[in-house]
């Protein structure tokens, strides 16, 4: 005798199915037409908790992984710890960890090199809000390894981009036009940085200076309602307390001891400038000795690893973040020539790491470099005038925000992280003071920030503005007349031009095309495929030198609207 079929079993099977097919529903309007408002505060909320998981993932994976090999999972005493152990562990540890790391970016990537923070800055200007998904994923590990093996870097620029793939794949899924898939992108990175330092609102900050590049009212909301989601959950973890513990208040004779904090600035400025360009002549010259020794580029690493462990031996100072040498340097627990002595060697260290194309950021090392030359300069100024100075970890402090905002090119949001790091909000003038002199130096030494310097080197010109980068946005075939077109020039002009070398690859940008105009002086310009060697050109059409500059006209005008929607 058969049972009889259970109702509620159906009308669950029935009530599943239903739920599915209002999924696929909304999925195909939102594809269609794009969120409305709310649902795309709603997806904010939900990239903010991812990012703030990614983030806190990471984070642990750091920690989890320096248990392993060091002995000790606390990234803020690493270094202590480590000073104990046997030196040949000391520099097997990060050879064998940039072993893994070469691997793994020589695999994953296509020119085995970590993505980071420019990349991410790329993608918001270029690609419309989306990054590299495998090899985000691929750098992502490559960072936890660095971190954990003794790599002298940061977490937040693998981080910042971990949060972009995680907003590239939701703006893949939901078709997000660019305005969308930036503003997604920006709630992505706000999150992460929120979460890696508990400071939400330096996070929504940096995402609006630093990754969008403006601070439109569209996206101030969502970005602030991701930073805020990824804050929570690092505060889940951690609890409510900053990474950094100043002693005590710290005490500023105001108009008397100013003028010292705008020479700091410069000094700084100049420190920040030094650690930008180091980093930059480690990856150029490391690259010519792997070209001159024919080495396979995943062994770069391994060699990067070999110089951070023989300086390790004698300094674990280098060792990872640097989180306890920078709260040693803010506490005034630093002789003189240990604070220039550990600047130097960390200097070192970040270029050894970053040239050799291990994994990390460059943000937590610029605050170690920046407590340390704000502490020695500090020493001294509070030893030649004693009567009117105040504590020397005040210059400390100053110095961290002002080389890590000269190196980042974000005055606003480093000033906010370097109070919500320590919640010291008392001497905030003196910690403007000095960014925003190191600042306005800074920008003038290098091409804006360390990241826009990247970019420019890679002939990424993000750094003018608008104006400058988004004529390299559009392909010739796009803006382009077929050669069938009714409005097409004839065909015997365009092979007279392309007899006189006047014309251009369809598969070059705007950029390109420009100069061609501006020496040819004429008003179209043949549009060809290059074939093969030996074989002629194959003409496509022609393009116009008023429609070029519609298009970029149009450009223009949407970048505008978007800045001050």
């Amino acid at each position: 005798m058969s049972a009889a079929p259970d109702p509620d079993a159906g009308s669950v099977r029935h009530g599943l199915a239903r739920l599915r097919e209002a999924w696929s529903r909304g999925l195909r309007v939102l594809r269609a037409k794009g969120p409305s408002q709310f649902q795309f505060w709603l997806i904010a909320l939900f990239i903010g908790i991812a990012a703030g998981f990614a983030a806190l993932f990471f984070r642990k994976g750091i920690s989890l992984l320096q248990g392993l090999v060091y002995g000790s999972d606390d990234i803020s005493s690493i270094h202590s710890y480590a000073a104990g152990l046997p030196w040949y562990w000391l520099v097997a540890v990060p050879v064998l960890g940039g072993l893994v790391v070469g691997v793994i970016l020589d695999r994953f990537t296509p020119d085995a090199r970590a993505r980071s923070v420019a990349d991410v800055i790329e993608g918001a200007a270029l690609r419309e809000g989306r990054v590299e998904i495998r090899a985000g994923l691929a750098s992502a590990a490559a960072s936890v390894i660095t971190l954990g093996t003794g790599g002298s870097s940061g977490r937040e620029g693998p981080v910042v981009h971990l949060a972009g793939v995680i907003s590239t794949w939701i703006s893949k899924r939901i078709n997000a036009d660019g305005i969308t898939g930036r503003d997604l992108l920006g709630c992505a990175v706000a999150a992460a940085v929120s979460a890696s330092f508990n400071a939400p609102i330096a996070g929504a900050l940096f995402a609006l200076e630093v990754v969008l590049r403006h601070f439109a009212l569209h996206a101030f909301a969502p970005i602030v309602i991701a930073s805020a989601a990824g804050t929570v959950i690092n505060r889940l973890e951690f609890g409510d307390v900053t990474e950094f513990t100043l002693p005590t208040a710290s005490a500023l004779e105001f108009y008397v001891e100013l003028p010292a904090f705008l020479i700091l600035g410069l000094v700084c400025g100049v420190v920040a400038t030094v650690l930008m360009h180091a980093i930059l002549f480690a990856e150029d010259w490391a690259s010519r000795m792997r070209a001159l020794l024919r080495l396979p580029r995943w062994l770069r690493p391994a060699f990067a690893g070999a110089l951070l462990g023989g300086l390790a031996v004698g300094f674990p100072h280098i060792i990872g973040v640097g989180y306890e040498t920078t709260s040693a340097a803010l506490t005034g627990q630093l002789l003189l020539h240990e604070a220039i002595v550990f600047a130097v060697l960390k200097v070192v260290a970040v270029a050894i790491t970053l040239g050799g194309r291990m994994g990390g950021g460059v943000f937590s090392p610029s605050l170690m470099v920046g407590a340390l030359t704000g502490l020695a300069f500090g020493l001294i100024a509070t030893g030649i005038f004693p009567e009117i100075s105040g504590a020397a970890t005040l210059y400390a402090l100053a110095g961290m925000g002002a080389v890590a905002a000269a190196v980042l090119g974000a005055p606003i949001s480093t000033t906010l992280i370097v109070f919500e790091l320590t919640g010291d909000w008392q001497t905030g003038l003196a910690v403007m003071v000095a960014v925003s002199m190191s600042t306005a130096l800074g920008s003038r030494l290098v091409r804006r920030s360390f990241f826009l310097t990247q970019l420019e080197r890679r002939g990424v010109r993000l750094a003018a503005g608008p104006h400058a980068y988004l004529l390299s946005m559009y392909r010739v075939s796009r803006v382009m007349r077929d050669i069938s077109d009714t409005r097409a020039p004839n065909k015997d002009r365009l092979w007279e031009l392309i007899e006189d070398g006047i014309y251009i690859d369809a598969n070059a940008t705007l950029e390109a095309a420009m100069p061609v105009f501006e020496r040819s002086g004429v008003p179209f310009i043949p549009v060809v495929r290059l074939a093969a060697e030996g074989e002629g050109p194959d003409l496509q059409g022609a393009l116009f030198h008023v429609d070029a500059l519609k298009a970029y006209n149009r450009a223009l005008a949407a970048v505008s609207a978007e800045e001050h929607g």
